[in-house]
């Protein structure tokens, strides 16, 4: 990245069995042949000590790196420094959580790793704060980074998206992404747990789009009602197809007339 066309980061929010890996890695190759295939091991932030989180580290990346000889480009993410290395052994690219963007010691590793690094902005960090986070990276020699939007808090429960903050976070010269589902959630907003407006996923990611974002970051789920996280903001698989064709379409469009507009603020 960046690359001529729009990239897809897609896939779970956490892996859910081997077997719903493989289902979603080719039904999603189907879509979009070149997709990065994402899905965490852990997720160490849910809201309630009694939630899924995921199959641990060491069998998660067993399950990553079946789907990785398989010949899918993988993302996940890291939350502690010890987990850097093994991850990378594995990974494409190794994301650092939003609510772990400050995290030095883990940001450094990450680099030193020699991945690609995807930093999720925080919700409570600002566009052009994000630029030192992804600077703590690139002190290690590694230049190799992508700034991912995901929304920024506005009150309890509730995030928005600032469409200004994705031109400010390209000015940096890093490829910037757009999570189009995260930035739909209502946090903590279903009491243990969070809810989401998946409505929105599509008008945002066509607004992030129009701006010129280098890709579009989204999970997905054949039953986003069963999913064991965040299904409340997850798009429907079966609609993953219209919704990566129409913004296609837009991104021609965009790189055609509006990209240099953007490029140049």
């Amino acid at each position: 990245m960046p690359n001529e066309s729009l990239d897809l980061i897609a896939g779970p929010c956490v892996i859910e069995s081997e077997e719903h890996l493989y289902f979603l890695a080719e039904s999603i190759e189907s879509v979009s042949p070149d997709f990065v295939f994402k899905a965490s091991f852990d997720k160490a932030n849910r809201s309630s000590v009694h939630s899924y989180r995921g199959p641990g580290f060491a069998e998660g990346m067993r399950m990553l790196l079946q789907l990785k000889r398989r010949g899918y480009r993988i993302l996940t993410d890291v939350h502690e420094p010890w987990q850097v290395g093994p991850a990378a052994e594995v990974c494409d690219i190794l994301q650092i959580p939003a609510f772990l963007c400050r995290q030095t010691d883990l940001l450094l590793e990450a680099g030193r790793s020699g991945r690609v690094v995807n930093i999720k902005k925080g919700q409570f960090v600002s566009p052009w704060d994000i630029r030192l986070a992804a600077e703590k990276v690139a002190s290690t020699g590694n230049n190799n980074i992508i700034l991912t939007e995901r929304g920024t808090s506005f009150g309890y429960n509730n995030l928005v998206v600032d469409m200004r903050g994705l031109v400010v976070m390209r000015s940096f010269g890093w490829p910037v992404i757009f999570d189009a589902t995260h930035s739909v959630q209502l946090p903590g907003v279903a009491g243990e747990g969070s809810g989401g407006q998946p409505e929105f996923i599509e008008p945002l990611a066509r607004a992030a789009v129009a701006v010129g974002v280098d890709g579009i970051f989204v999970e997905v789920h054949e039953a986003p009602e069963r999913a064991l996280s965040d299904g409340a903001n997850a798009l429907p698989l079966d609609q993953l197809a219209g919704f990566w064709r129409r913004l296609q379409e837009l991104d021609e469009v965009t790189r055609r007339h509006l990209r240099p507009v953007a490029e140049s603020a």
